[in-house]
């Protein structure tokens, strides 16, 4: 054995007989164990009031603060809006079948008045764009003359059908014969004009769109005392040099929908723009290939889609 090892071994012994003078191998280790953090008072809603209310805050509605309503909600929301349009609709179709339960007294006056203008203004000119100026009508600025939008077809042949006017108890008919005669040459009457049903292969772009003169009358946009059909038969006189209180009225919806901020109009450009399309084709080809429905709405509205406004559209993206 080395001394190393004697001296490990009487260490040893020297340590055990230390323990057992001690008496430590009687006494258990404790371990020492953290206690968990108390539970924090979980408060109800009736203590979390205050106990003491003002009589002003107790009367006042509490707000509900529910920034992002669920699908659901959301979903109900537009039905409850499309519901409270029909309602809206079908009371004004009510007010209007109630209230003209006899024609109105005035009516010859009112008749009279659609055949008895005189036209007090110069025809308008045309510039190289093709965009027709009105003098005393700056922003009007359409590019479709009247005979261009009956010629090339419109409102499914049947605008100038024989209608009846819920509001005048009346039927107004035979109107169409007011248009100049060389607007007429060469048209067929009865299918570009007065065909009794709606034919979308009459129209320019072959698709059916807009609502009908009966629905206008019904939501309100047709001012009898001037143009019972609406707004293209108030644009066919103004053409002719008509002049009345209406006018205002009529270029303010024009417009709306296809100005140059009107809403048909930029929706259009933007259809060109997402198809990639920057050049108007003479035949009308890249029209049928952007929104058909769209096309015969602006040619409706006597405007259509030329090459400075498609530039225009693509130079501001």
């Amino acid at each position: 054995m080395t001394d190393y090892e004697t001296r490990r071994l009487e260490n040893i012994k020297r340590n055990q007989a230390l323990i057992n003078e001690l008496g430590i191998n009687n006494v258990k280790q404790e371990t020492s164990t953290k206690r968990p953090p108390p539970k924090k008072r979980k408060l109800s809603p009736s203590t979390s009031r205050p106990t003491r209310v003002s009589a002003r805050i107790a009367t006042t509605e509490r707000p509900i603060y529910n920034d992002e309503p669920s699908i659901s909600n959301k979903a109900s929301s537009r039905s409850s809006r499309k519901s409270n349009v029909k309602k809206e609709q079908s009371a004004l179709a009510d007010a209007i079948e109630t209230r003209a339960q006899s024609p109105p007294a005035d009516l010859e006056d009112i008749r009279k008045g659609w055949t008895s203008w005189e036209s007090v203004a110069p025809p308008p000119t045309r510039d190289e764009d093709g965009t027709f100026h009105f003098d005393e009508h700056p922003t009007f600025l359409p590019n479709k003359s009247p005979a261009e939008i009956l010629a090339e077809g419109a409102f499914g042949g049947s605008y100038y059908r024989p209608l009846y006017s819920k509001s005048l108890r009346t039927t107004v008919e035979d109107d169409w014969k007011e248009l100049p005669g060389e607007w007429l040459k060469d048209l067929n009457v009865e299918r570009y004009l007065t065909s009794s049903s709606y034919d979308p292969e009459v129209n320019k772009f072959k698709v059916r769109c807009g609502q009908s003169i009966e629905e206008w009358e019904v939501a309100g946009w047709i001012a009898h005392a001037y143009d019972v059909r609406g707004w293209f038969q108030w644009y066919t006189r103004f053409w002719q040099g008509r002049r009345c209180d209406d006018d205002d009225r009529q270029i303010g919806r024009w417009e709306r929908c296809v100005g140059e901020r009107g809403r048909w109009r930029r929706m259009l450009l933007k259809k060109y723009l997402q198809a990639g399309v920057k050049t108007v084709a003479d035949e009308g080809v890249d029209e049928e290939e952007v929104s058909p429905v769209m096309h015969q709405t602006c040619h409706q509205w006597a405007w259509e889609v030329r090459q400075p406004s498609l530039d225009e559209a693509w130079a501001g993206q």
